[in-house]
């Protein structure tokens, strides 16, 4: 049992990184990071209570109004949003009023009392994500300001070299794998101030990259498969967690 694990419950706010995708299990269901995290602080805490309301594909506004209020009303004393990443990867995106809706929503989650902690996502290398690094980096920029308003703790996983390796990610290139999300769950406990397990940031051991034919035939696998569907739903403002509803979505007793 790891001790010093103050926190009795924890509410988790988002879209798919905290939901938990695409660590799937036998019963289709997700086990991301948060979802390690929450295994991890009641294996130390009895009656450890946990609720995740993140909804893949939520936008940061759906976030803050859908959300945020719930979570603040649940008392946790240990509350985490990560969101506004799905705004900046549409083809349109005020980063402004992306920013003005995160620090709502962080407002909103601080007036429940408990520890709130924010993110910056990690990013995978590639050509996909390229466009959309400065809108990436002008939203992870002002969270800082906004963990100040807020006494937030702020998780750098963006500056994570660690996490951008792509055998971290999911088929999808757009969603962590296992190993992704537990080293994620590793990181927020450490930011936490909790006892560390291991270092969530050390590189993978290095090994030889696939070859030209293997390159070729998973970029056509991830074109087909995940970024010509995820293109479509960007132009007509469909979204993947359209009629979702949130996966544990009252804090409830989490059993170990």
């Amino acid at each position: 049992m790891e001790m010093n694990a103050r926190y009795t419950s924890f509410v988790a706010v988002g879209d798919s990184f905290t939901e938990g995708m695409s660590d799937g299990l036998p019963d289709g269901s997700y086990r991301g990071w948060a979802d390690l995290l929450a295994a991890r602080l009641a294996a130390s805490s009895p009656g450890f209570r946990y609720a995740n309301l993140a909804v893949r594909g939520k936008l940061i506004g759906q976030i803050a109004d859908e959300q945020c209020g719930p979570a603040a009303s649940m008392g946790a004393d240990l509350v985490t949003m990560v969101g506004g990443l799905n705004d900046v990867l549409r083809p349109r995106c005020d980063v402004a009023q992306v920013c003005a809706r995160l620090d709502e929503g962080a407002a909103l989650l601080a007036r429940g009392g408990g520890q709130l902690v924010l993110m910056r996502s990690p990013g995978r290398q590639g050509p996909v994500l390229e466009r959309f690094r400065p809108r990436m980096e002008q939203l992870f920029a002002h969270l800082d300001e906004v963990a100040a308003r807020h006494g937030a703790v702020v998780v750098d996983l963006y500056g994570s070299r660690a996490l951008s390796d792509p055998r971290l990610w999911a088929d999808d290139r757009l969603h962590l794998n296992a190993e992704g999300h537990r080293r994620v769950a590793e990181a927020v406990w450490q930011a936490l101030g909790l006892p560390a397990g291991d270092d969530w940031n050390a590189p993978l051991p290095s090994s030889a990259p696939p070859g030209w034919g293997a390159r070729r035939t998973a970029d056509l696998r991830f074109a087909r498969e995940h970024l010509v569907p995820w293109i479509g739903r960007r132009l007509t403002g469909r979204s993947s967690g359209d009629g979702r509803p949130a996966k544990r979505p009252e804090l409830l007793p989490y059993e170990v």
